[in-house]
C-alpha cells in the first residue's frame, strides 16, 4: 500500500495528549494484568512453582532460550533457578482480565459510536477507527460484536467526510471488518453502500481507489454481493478500465483483475463485462456452460458490436462450439447460434475461420431446406451469414457443399439460390443476391455463376430487380449485374434493350444524385461492359437521351463538383467508355456523326486527355480520337477549284491556279475540332503528343493510335509531319521505338516510324541516326511477322536494304 499523509505507514498516530475522554472513562490498567517478559496485557496468564505469573507464550519462548543456550532454568524475573517448568493457568486472573477488557472494549466501543459523527474531530474519529480495526483484528468474534453494535452503518458514512485522512482509514476499516464475515458483507449490501464504494474507483491515483478496489474484492467473495456490485451503474466498465490500464498500480490491477473474476459467478454480470471489452467469462460459458447458458450466451453475443479483431479472435475461439449449436434440432438454440454467427461472421479474417470449421455445408442445407426445417426469418439470418462469408477470400469453388460434393459454384447450387430468389420475399432476396454477388467479386468463381444464369435462362430475372422499388434489393442487384457483365454482355444487351425499359431505368440510376455514388459507379460500368459494336444498344442510347446524360455528368465531375466521392473514379471511368461507344459506329450511322458534332465530342475527349492520374480515361479518350479522327478525311470539305477555261485546259501552262489559304495541311480542306473531328485543330494534337511519355504503356499505345489517323492512306503525311515537327512529335515518337518494349506497341511505332520515313527529309535524317535504323532492324529481325513486313517497308526507306522494285517490275 502506498505510503499515508505525513510519509509513515500509521495513518492514525496522534499526540499523547489526544482522546482525553478514552482516558477518563476507560478503567486503568492494574499492573498484575502486565506480563513481565511481553510488557503485554496477559491473555493466558500461568503461575511458576515461585508464584511469579507470566504470559504462558512469553514464558515457554524464555525456556526454549534457556535451553537452547545451555543456561540453568531460573526465574526471568528473580533469576533463581527453578526445579521445574511445571505452569500452573491462573485462571482467577485470566477472568478478571477477560471482564476487565470486556468493560473497557464496552466502553471504547461507546466511545466509538459517538466519535464516528461528523461533528467530531478528524484526531477521535482516526482513533474510534483504529480501534474497530484492532477489535476485528484480535478474533473474528470481535466482528460479530462491531456488527451488533451497529457500528458499520456509522464506518461508512464516514466515507463522506471532507477529510482524506478519515475516508482512507474508513475504507481500510470496512475491509478488515468484513473479511472472512459473511454477514457483515450482507450488511454492505444494504442501502447504497456499494455504489457509494464505486464513487471511489473513480478517484484517479489514490490511496482511496486502492483501498476502495481491495475492499471490492472482498465482498465479491460473496455471491450475493456480486449480483448488488454488477447492478451499480458503471461499475464493471470501471473494474474493466483499471485491469487494462497501463498506468495503474500493480496491485490496483491485480485487485481489480480478481474482483471481475468472482463477479463472473454472475450471468448479468459476465453480459456487462462482454459489453464493456471483457469477452473471455461469455465465451467460456458459451464453451462450458449448460445448454441453457450456452443458448443465452450465443444470444447475447449476436447483440455485442464488436471490432474485427474481436470478431476473428471469437470465431477461433468459438466458432466450431457456435456451429454444432447451430445444427441443433432445438429452435431456440439455432436461431441464438445464427444470431451469433452473423455477427462474427461480418469479418474476412473470421468468416475464413468459420469457413475452415466447416460452416458452409450446414449453412447451404438450412436455406435449401423446406420452411418447415427452418422458418423463413432464420434463412434470412443464413443467407445473411452466407453474403459475409462469401466475400471472404476462400476456395469457394473447391469446398464441398453438398451430397455429391457440389461447390458453391457448382451449377445446381446455383440453379437452387435463383430459384429461391424468385420464391421469397424482398428481403430474402437481398441477401440472397448477396450472395451471388460475393462468389462474382472473384473472377475465379464469376465464370461459373455466369455460366449457371445462362443455362437456366435467369438472366431477365436477375434484370428486372433495376425496377425495385426497395433502394437495397435494387443496389445489390445492379452490383450483381456489374460482376457478370464481362461475362455475358451479349445476354444483358438483350435484356436491357428489351421492351420492359430496363435500360432507361439504369440511366435514371446513372444519373440520379449529384454525389457519385457506388450504385450509380456499378451502373455505368454494367453498360460500359456491354459489346462495343452493338448497333441496337447505341441507338437506344442516342434516341433515349443517354448519351445526353452521361455528358452532362462528365461535365459535372470535371468542374470539381463531385469529385469528393470515393466512387468518382470508377463512375468517371465507366461514364467515358460509354460516350466512346458512339465513336465505333461513325461510318454507318449519320445521326451519331451529327451527336458528335452538336455536342464536340472531339473538344470534349481532348479535355479529357488531361485527366491525370486517370489512365483508363485517357486510354479510352484517346482510342475515340482516333475513331473520330478516322472520319476526318471523309467530313473534311475540299475546296471548290474554279474551272481553267478553254486556253487553259488546253494548254495548262497558261492557266493560273489560285492559291488557297487556310486549308487544313494534313486534310487539305477546311477542317474543325467540332464538325470534321480534326486533331490538328485545337489541343488534341498537342496533348496525344505528351501522352507519349506517359510510364503506362496502354496510355502511350493509345495516343500512338490517334496520332496514326493523320499519317493514315488519304491525308497529307508531309502536312503531317510539319504539324509533329511543331508539338515536337517526332523525337517522342523515335523515343517509343528504342524504349517501349511490349510487342502491341512496338508494332505502332514501328507503323507510325515508316510512314514518317516516306517523307525524304525524315528519310535522310534517321538514315544518320544509328539508335532508330538500329532498332528498326530489331524490330525486322525479332517482331511478328507484321511488324517485320513494316519494318522492312521502313529500312528501305533509308537504304538499310535494297528496294529491287527497279529491277523486277512488279515487286514492291
Amino acid at each position: 500500500m502506498a505510503g499515508n499523509w505525513d510519509g509513515s505507514r500509521d495513518i492514525g498516530s496522534q499526540s499523547d495528549d489526544s482522546f482525553q475522554y478514552e482516558r477518563q472513562y476507560v478503567e486503568p490498567i492494574y499492573d498484575a494484568f502486565i506480563c513481565p517478559l511481553s510488557k503485554q496485557i496477559m491473555k493466558d496468564p500461568v503461575t511458576l512453582e515461585n508464584g511469579q505469573t507470566f504470559e504462558r507464550e512469553a514464558i515457554e519462548k524464555w525456556f526454549d532460550e534457556c535451553k537452547e543456550n545451555g543456561r540453568k532454568l531460573v526465574c526471568p524475573l528473580t533469576l533463581r533457578e527453578l526445579n521445574t517448568m511445571d505452569m500452573n493457568p491462573s485462571i482467577a486472573l485470566r477472568k478478571t482480565i477477560e471482564e476487565w477488557n470486556a468493560r473497557k472494549e464496552a466502553v471504547q466501543l461507546d466511545m466509538a459510536c459517538k466519535s464516528l459523527t461528523h461533528s467530531s474531530s478528524e484526531s477521535d474519529i482516526l482513533h474510534a477507527l483504529r480501534f474497530i480495526q484492532q477489535l476485528a483484528a484480535d478474533n473474528l468474534s470481535n466482528k460479530h460484536v462491531i456488527r451488533n453494535a451497529e457500528l458499520i452503518p456509522l464506518i461508512v458514512d464516514m466515507l463522506k467526510s471532507t477529510s482524506r485522512k478519515v475516508r482512507f482509514r474508513a475504507l481500510e476499516t470496512l475491509r478488515i471488518v468484513v473479511e472472512d464475515d459473511d454477514d457483515n458483507k450482507e450488511i454492505m449490501a444494504e442501502g447504497d453502500k456499494v455504489r457509494t464504494l464505486v464513487k471511489f474507483l473513480s478517484h484517479e491515483q489514490s490511496i482511496e481507489r486502492e483501498e476502495a478496489v481491495s475492499l471490492l474484492f472482498e465482498l465479491s467473495k460473496s455471491e450475493s454481493l456480486c449480483d448488488k456490485i454488477g447492478s451499480v451503474n458503471g461499475a464493471i466498465l470501471i473494474l474493466v478500465g483499471m485491469t487494462s490500464s497501463k498506468s495503474e498500480n500493480l496491485l490496483v490491477v491485480e485487485k481489480a483483475d480478481k474482483t471481475l473474476e468472482n463477479l463472473e459467478k454472475n450471468e448479468n454480470n459476465v453480459r456487462q463485462m462482454a459489453e464493456n471489452g471483457r469477452l473471455q467469462p461469455l465465451l467460456t460459458l458459451l464453451l462450458e456452460g449448460s445448454p441453457e447458458i450456452k443458448v443465452s450466451m450465443a444470444s447475447y453475443l449476436g447483440d455485442l458490436a464488436l471490432s474485427n479483431d474481436v470478431k476473428a479472435y471469437v470465431a477461433r475461439t468459438v466458432g466450431s462450439s457456435l456451429i454444432n449449436l447451430m445444427k441443433s434440432n432445438d429452435m431456440q438454440s439455432r436461431e441464438a447460434a445464427l444470431k451469433a454467427l452473423n455477427q462474427v461472421s461480418s469479418c474476412e479474417s473470421s468468416a475464413k475461420v468459420l469457413v475452415d470449421d466447416g460452416i458452409l455445408s450446414p449453412l447451404v442445407k438450412d436455406l435449401f431446406a423446406g420452411p418447415t426445417h427452418l422458418p423463413v426469418r432464420l434463412k434470412e439470418v443464413s443467407a445473411t451469414i452466407l453474403a459475409n462469408i462469401v466475400n471472404s477470400d476462400s476456395d469457394f469453388d473447391s469446398i464441398p457443399v453438398g451430397p455429391n460434393h457440389q461447390t458453391l459454384v457448382s451449377e445446381d447450387i446455383i440453379h437452387n439460390l435463383l430459384q429461391l430468389i424468385s420464391n421469397t420475399g424482398p428481403s430474402i432476396e437481398c441477401k440472397l443476391l448477396q450472395v451471388l454477388v460475393g462468389l462474382t467479386n472473384s473472377p475465379a468463381t464469376a465464370v461459373g455463376v455466369a455460366a449457371a444464369i445462362k443455362s437456366l435462362g435467369a438472366t431477365i430475372s436477375l434484370v428486372q430487380f433495376i425496377e425495385a422499388p426497395q433502394k437495397d434489393l435494387r443496389m445489390v442487384s445492379i452490383k450483381l449485374l456489374k460482376n457478370l457483365s464481362i461475362h455475358m454482355g451479349p445476354e444483358l444487351a438483350d435484356c436491357l434493350c428489351g421492351p420492359a425499359g430496363h435500360l432507361s431505368s439504369l440511366f435514371k440510376v446513372i444519373a440520379e444524385n449529384i454525389t457519385s455514388t457506388e450504385e450509380q459507379a456499378a451502373a455505368i460500368g454494367i453498360v460500359a461492359d456491354l459489346p462495343e459494336m452493338d448497333i441496337g444498344l447505341i441507338t437506344q442510347m442516342l434516341d433515349g437521351g443517354g448519351f445526353v446524360i452521361v455528358i452532362s455528368r462528365i461535365k459535372v465531375i470535371r468542374q470539381g463538383e463531385a469529385r469528393s466521392s470515393r466512387f468518382v473514379t470508377p463512375y468517371l471511368e465507366g461514364l467515358v467508355r460509354v460516350l466512346s461507344r458512339i465513336t465505333f459506329v461513325l461510318p454507318d450511322d449519320p445521326k451519331s456523326v451529327s451527336f458528335c458534332r452538336d455536342h464536340d465530342l472531339a473538344g470534349l475527349f481532348t479535355e479529357l486527355l488531361q485527366a491525370n492520374s486517370l489512365d483508363n480515361v485517357q486510354i479510352v479518350s484517346a482510342l475515340a480520337l482516333e475513331n473520330l479522327s478516322k472520319e476526318t478525311k471523309h467530313l473534311t470539305k475540299l475546296p471548290e477549284l474554279p474551272s481553267p477555261g478553254f486556253c487553259g485546259s488546253i494548254f495548262p501552262c497558261l492557266s493560273n491556279q489560285p492559291v488557297m489559304t487556310g486549308l487544313c495541311k494534313v486534310h487539305r480542306g477546311t477542317c474543325t475540332q467540332r464538325d470534321t473531328f480534326c486533331l490538328i485543330e485545337g489541343q488534341a494534337l498537342a496533348r496525344l503528343v505528351a501522352l507519349l511519355d506517359h510510364t503506362n504503356d496502354k496510355v502511350i499505345e493509345a495516343s500512338l493510335a490517334a496520332l496514326s489517323t493523320l499519317l493514315d492512306d488519304g491525308v497529307s503525311i508531309e502536312g503531317a509531319v510539319s504539324a509533329l515537327c511543331d508539338t515536337d512529335g517526332i523525337k517522342l515518337i523515335y523515343d517509343v521505338l528504342l524504349e517501349k518494349q511490349t510487342e502491341s506497341l512496338k508494332e505502332r511505332a514501328v507503323w507510325i516510324v515508316e510512314r514518317l520515313l516516306r517523307t525524304k527529309d525524315i528519310a535522310c535524317e534517321v538514315s544518320n541516326d544509328p539508335s532508330v535504323s538500329t532498332a528498326l532492324v530489331d524490330a525486322f529481325k525479332h517482331g511478328d511477322c507484321r511488324t517485320r513486313q513494316i519494318a522492312e517497308r521502313a529500312l528501305k526507306h533509308i537504304d538499310r536494304i535494297p528496294n529491287f522494285s527497279g529491277i523486277f517490275p512488279g515487286m514492291a
